[in-house]
C-alpha cells in the first residue's frame, strides 16, 4: 500500500518502503539508540541489529482511517533513560514525516526490543 496525496498538479504516491526508510533514519539519529531491531526477531535472528539498508524491517506502517500509524522497533543503549529516548523518537519521526514527506502520523508507537551495553 502507499500513501496517496492529491494536489492541484496531480497525484503523489509515497510507498510504505520510503516512509519506513525516513522513519528508520529519524530514529537512528536519536542519542541512546544503538540500532533498529527486527519486528520478527525469532525469524530474522534474535541478536541482529539492522544495518542502514534494512530500516524497513524495523518499522511497520499501517494505514488507518485518520492517517497512518507507525510502529518503530529499536534497541537502546544501557544507561539511557528509556522513556526519554522513546519520546525523542516519537517527536523526531513525526517531525521528519511532516517536513520531508508532508505526511502526518496519527500515532508513533515505539517498541524497545532490547538494551545493549555500549563499549567506548
Amino acid at each position: 500500500m502507499a500513501v496517496k496525496i492529491q494536489n492541484q498538479f496531480g497525484n503523489i504516491d509515497i510507498s510504505n518502503e520510503v516512509i519506513a526508510t525516513v522513519v528508520g533514519g529519524a530514529a537512528t539519529e536519536i542519542f541512546g539508540i544503538v540500532g533498529m531491531a527486527s519486528k520478527n526477531q525469532i525469524r530474522d535472528n534474535l541478536n541482529e541489529i539492522l544495518k542502514r539498508d534494512n530500516y524497513s524491517k524495523g518499522v511497520v506502517i499501517r494505514q488507518e482511517d485518520e492517517g497512518i500509524a507507525v510502529d518503530v522497533y529499536i534497541i537502546v543503549g544501557y544507561g539511557t533513560k528509556i522513556s526519554e529516548v522513546c519520546r525523542n523518537v516519537q517527536d523526531k519521526v513525526k517531525y521528519n514525516l511532516d517536513s520531508m514527506l508532508g505526511i502526518t502520523a496519527e500515532s508513533v508507537n515505539v517498541i524497545v526490543q532490547g538494551v545493549r551495553v555500549i563499549n567506548d
